[in-house]
């Protein structure tokens, strides 16, 4: 998925830092930069499908959360956000009451650019899972997806869940086994959080500390499976799920 986007900013300096960030971020598309909240307007109205702006908020004429509530009072839709970028934290209180999707305190590096990037990318990703389960079936209609997003440092992966065996749970990490891949991908993230994005039906959490694929499962016992080199013991808290696996796999 790409995002469309518009900076916009009164300094030339830091619109210029804004664009090269957002054209360094592969599921970013910069659409314009402007030195004006009423140039980002005039934009807008040329560039209807742009979905992102990054948004200064001291500006001459109008400024950036004036630009932002005629935005919201503009329009019902959720397809348009804000990441407001500013020197300025005393508007983080009227930047969440016009529903910003974050807020980006200057001077701000790269990696604090894209973890609001990738805020964004799972904002959207979400918003295009929404509507996809609220049109009508069609016959053309996937019937799920195979692949998730990972947070990896500071970009997103995308992984083909058909090549994960399994998934370990670490503190604040979880690591994520493939069969494709010599070494982990290691992701910020927690196992409940992961475990929701998988596809049902094919993933099952037998462990507190582990997420296993069902198709790769090589070898059970009536307490225990194996699954690629490892041996994941069933703890009490998880042997009805695992009696219902035993029950399909056998």
């Amino acid at each position: 998925m790409i995002i469309k986007c518009i900076a916009v900013d009164d300094e030339p300096l830091a619109l210029d830092l804004v664009a090269s960030y957002i054209e360094q971020t592969p599921f970013l598309q910069l659409v314009d930069k402007c030195q004006s909240a009423i140039k980002a307007l005039r934009s807008m109205q040329d560039n209807p499908d742009v979905q992102l702006l990054f948004l200064d908020i001291r500006m001459a004429d109008l400024s950036g959360m004036e630009l932002a509530k005629i935005i919201d009072q503009g329009t019902s839709r959720r397809d348009r956000r804000i990441i407001f970028t500013t020197a300025y934290d005393q508007y983080a209180l009227e930047g969440y009451k016009v529903g910003a999707l974050d807020y980006l305190m200057k001077p701000f590096n790269f990696a604090d650019f894209s973890r609001a990037a990738a805020k964004a990318f799972e904002y959207f990703s979400m918003f295009e899972e929404t509507k996809q389960a609220a049109a009508p079936a069609t016959a053309a209609q996937p019937v799920g997806k195979n692949y998730i997003y990972l947070k990896v440092e500071y970009q997103l992966v995308k992984v083909d869940t058909s090549h994960i065996l399994y998934i370990e749970g670490l503190k604040d990490y979880v690591k994520v086994f493939l069969d494709n891949e010599t070494k982990p991908i290691l992701t910020l993230t927690s196992l409940k959080n992961l475990e929701e994005k998988l596809p049902s039906g094919k993933f099952r959490r037998l462990h507190r500390s582990y997420i296993v694929s069902l198709d790769k499962v090589k070898a059970v016992t009536k307490n225990s499976l194996q699954v690629a080199d490892i041996t994941v013991h069933i703890t009490d808290q998880y042997k009805d799920a695992f009696a219902g696996f035993l029950s399909s796999w056998t």
